[in-house]
């Protein structure tokens, strides 16, 4: 007889500085993902807004603001700008390979200098091969480490250039960190092709969307993920989708001239889907 799916407990953090918006105090609710039903757990909790960190789902509970927003992309209805196309085109040769989720040596050091250039104050800055093994491994869930290498010519494995890890949920690929090397002046836009892949990657798997996590309006970090189409968003009567105009607004605002983002942002101290520290359960 198959044991009965036990309702989590959910517990809230104390309040601390929002890593996304200055000035602003961040909350989150939290339970932890165990058992033989980690995976349908998961699936449940990221259909209402949770994100996975090690062995734990979240989502912001903030008292005063709502200001982060769970996005997730179309895969099958997926329009690609002509820019998104030209971005598709030119990496393609790279070499894509789903990968158990173990952390490796080469898998850290991309790591550690994509950190060291976009995120150098960010939550992730100090972590170390150990930290990385806990955020990669550490999975009740069904995960794997995306990675993509330039071609060899002699056979071996070539340049790892980009990675990261997923979730494979059964309506969809959740994308929990991605990094990628900052320098590659001949492969600007690593970061926009790895989204890119996962949603043909859903689309091919028959999976419907991929989650992007979160997006919050004022956040400059965060507005990347508006140049998907479509994009549904969840708000409190379910997942809605973005109209044209207003993402049209939204992708116009976001790639106005501005500092660029190469240039580590003051106040940006990290990204979505960092390995979240919370108080023992």
């Amino acid at each position: 007889m198959t044991a009965p799916i036990r309702f989590p407990r959910f517990f809230v953090t104390s309040p601390a500085p929002c890593p996304y918006l200055p000035g602003k105090s961040e909350r989150k609710v939290f339970t932890e993902l165990k058992g033989g039903h980690a995976d349908q757990l998961n699936e449940a909790l990221g259909r209402i807004g949770f994100r996975r960190s090690q062995t734990v789902a979240y989502r912001p509970s903030c008292i005063d603001c709502q200001a982060c927003v769970s996005v997730r992309v179309v895969s099958d209805e997926f329009k690609p700008s002509s820019t998104q196309k030209r971005l598709m085109k030119r990496n393609k040769d790279l070499v894509v390979t789903e990968c158990r989720p173990w952390a490796t040596d080469e898998q850290f050091e991309l790591l550690a200098k994509y950190l060291s250039a976009r995120h150098p104050d960010g939550g992730m800055a100090a972590m170390d091969e150990l930290d990385y093994a806990d955020m990669v491994e550490h999975t009740p869930v069904t995960s794997y480490v995306v990675e993509y290498r330039e071609p060899s010519e002699n056979g071996e494995p070539g340049r790892l250039v980009g990675a990261c890890l997923t979730d494979r949920q059964g309506d969809g690929l959740s994308m929990i960190y991605s990094f990628y090397d900052p320098d590659h002046e001949a492969r600007a836009g690593l970061g926009n092709f790895i989204i890119l892949d996962h949603i043909v990657r859903a689309a091919e798997q028959g999976l419907p969307y991929v989650y992007l996590g979160y997006w919050v309006e004022g956040s400059p970090r965060m507005q990347y993920k508006v140049r998907y189409r479509p994009l549904e968003r969840l708000t409190r009567e379910g997942w809605q989708r973005m109209s044209d105009e207003e993402q049209s607004e939204l992708i116009a605002e976001a790639t106005a001239p501005k500092n660029s983002l190469d240039e580590p942002i003051k106040g940006a101290r990290g990204k979505d889907g960092q390995p979240v520290k919370f108080p023992a359960t």
